[in-house]
């Protein structure tokens, strides 16, 4: 399709002078065609400004040197001269005889502004003619701003204390407050950030104030790490960092343990105390409690061991005593201090010290010791201070506390004095036990013995029982007689073959079923005085008992 020839001029126009084609179909519209011309014309003369006025900005530091440039000029720039304007006013032109001034312009154009100001804040403008006197143009407006820090940056944690190298600590469970301040123009941006022992960051808080401050209550080993603060200018966009470590202290939550061994020489004793679980490690030390005498401090003098928690010390025992008390001491950073200690004790072996043993036999003999700290070593030996092994001879049992020494078929010459032998660094104490050995014939003798004692003992209950089981004839057969002073009773035992005597004064009895004899008792009552005298006469009674039979 062919356009029209007012189109064929359209199309070829660049776009920024492109014109509505329905327009120019119009010809006879004249407000339309002036006002399309006027308003395409605004437009060519904004974009002419804001070619030729480039708005560009420069940022300075207080107190240091910045260049501005002369840009767009042209190519025969040696035969221009120049001057810079601020806000409109002229502020610098070429002066040879003052090249150092504060503000200068350099051959090409550009301006130095050394020892930069707050007041050199503004819009600078370029200008330039040729030498001939041309009217002067402008090719360069620049926005200076002038930019101050950050400055004075400190970094503040509490409450906390201070280590040699610079580090600081605070107490697992307390309460930590951070605070981070600066001096900055125009203003700034404070940022807290902590690098823990996984090596990940993460934004605590953050603020564009003068000060930043976070606390963290009931602080933990998992906070401790790198603190650092970050101050950044907003307009020059300079960056401070501020770094702090802490380090977060904590002491053990149990006891110290005391414990010990004894080494290969039985007279030295490895102390050994151990505190487990805090950080950093303790310093530990030894003490005898009576005369406070210190035996060994540090964290660790076992070079050996890898561990920092555990304070081992050989001790002599010519230096120790019985009941001597002897004390570990914890202290550590964080000001907790804690103890464990034990009495030292000498062995004391107990024992039946006699023991007898036939011939041929086998006989056991033991001890116990249980009051030896440290613990003693136990041996048993023979009457010439020789130790005892197991052999076909002797069976050793070493079942603590409890130590047996057997003998087998004990002979004569196993006869003697055994000694149970302990010994701990406090020195050796032994129990000594000796050893019988009897024949059979020897047994024969006390065989007998015994069998006599029994028989004797057997005679004895049997006479006892049968003299119990007769009492009563036992009794009436000795007789009892009682006299006083006014008058006294006869007691007469008459058999029953006799009732003929007393017929007539005393009555019989019917005899008894058991078809036993009567035993008759009469009791006569007389006078003292008369008693002789009538020993013979017939028997008279006052006063007459019943008879009863016995």
């Amino acid at each position: 399709m062919r356009l029209p020839g007012n189109r064929r001029k359209q199309a070829n126009l660049p776009r920024k002078y492109f014109i509505p084609y329905n327009l120019m179909e119009y010809p006879y519209n004249p407000k339309m065609i002036i006002s399309a011309i006027f308003l395409h014309l605004l437009l060519l003369s904004h974009q002419t400004v804001s070619e030729e006025q480039v708005q560009r900005y420069v940022t300075g530091e207080k107190g240091g040197n910045t260049t501005l440039q002369c840009l767009d000029q042209p190519v025969n720039a040696s035969s221009l001269l120049y001057r810079w304007k601020k806000n409109g006013a002229v502020v610098a032109t070429p002066n040879p005889l003052k090249p150092l001034e504060h503000l200068s312009i350099s051959n090409n154009g550009s301006l130095w502004i050394s020892g930069l100001q707050y007041i050199d804040e503004g819009q600078y403008e370029c200008e330039s003619k040729t030498k001939d006197g041309s009217s002067w143009q402008t090719f360069s407006n620049i926005l200076l701003r002038v930019a101050e820090g950050p400055t004075s940056v400190s970094l503040a944690i509490q409450p906390t204390a201070l280590l040699q190298n610079g580090t600081l600590y605070v107490k697992k469970g307390s309460d930590v407050y951070f605070n981070c301040s600066s001096e900055s123009f125009p203003s700034q941006n404070l940022t807290w950030t902590v690098e823990d022992l996984a090596l990940d960051s993460y934004d605590r808080a953050s603020g564009n104030k003068s000060f930043l401050e976070f606390s963290i209550s009931n602080i933990q080993p998992s906070d401790q790490g790198m603190y650092t603060c970050t101050s950044q200018n907003t307009l020059s966009k300079t960056t401070v960092n501020k770094s702090q470590e802490l380090l977060v202290y904590y002491a053990p939550e149990r006891h110290p343990e005391c414990s010990w061994e004894i080494v290969n020489e039985p007279l030295d004793v490895l102390f050994i105390c151990s505190w487990y679980g805090g950080y950093p490690v303790p310093t530990l030390d030894w003490h005898e409690v009576l005369e406070e005498h210190v035996i060994a401090k540090g964290p660790t003098v076992n070079s050996t061991s890898q561990e920092t928690e555990r304070l081992a010390v050989h001790v002599n025992g010519f230096i120790l005593d019985n009941e001597e008390e002897v004390k570990c001491i914890g202290h550590h950073v964080t000001g907790v201090k804690s103890y464990c200690s034990f009495k030292l004790k000498t062995p004391y072996p107990l024992g039946d010290p006699m023991v007898t043993a036939l011939v041929g036999s086998n006989i056991t003999l033991s001890c116990t010791e249980t009051d030896s700290l440290p613990p003693a070593k136990t041996v048993w030996m023979q009457k010439d201070k020789k130790i005892i092994n197991t052999t076909s001879k002797y069976i050793v049992s070493d079942n603590k506390p409890n130590y047996k020494l057997t003998i087998i078929n004990v002979t004569k010459e196993d006869e003697g004095i055994y000694f149970c032998y302990s010994i701990n660094p406090l020195g050796p104490r032994e129990l000594e036990v000796y050893l019988t050995v009897k024949t059979s014939a020897g047994n024969e003798g006390a065989v007998v013995g015994v069998f006599v004692s029994v028989l004797i003992m057997m005679i004895g209950i049997i006479i006892g029982v049968t003299v119990y089981s007769k009492r009563d004839r036992i009794c009436i057969g000795l007789g009892f007689s009682h006299l006083d002073d006014d008058r006294g009773d006869i007691l007469s035992l008459v058999d029953s073959d006799e009732e003929e005597i007393f017929h007539e004064t005393v009555p019989h009895l019917p005899p008894l079923t058991n078809r036993h004899a009567t035993t008759l008792v009469e009791i006569h009552r007389t006078p003292s005085s008369d008693h002789e005298d009538n020993a013979d006469s017939t028997v008279q009674h006052n006063d007459q008992s019943h008879l009863e039979p016995v």
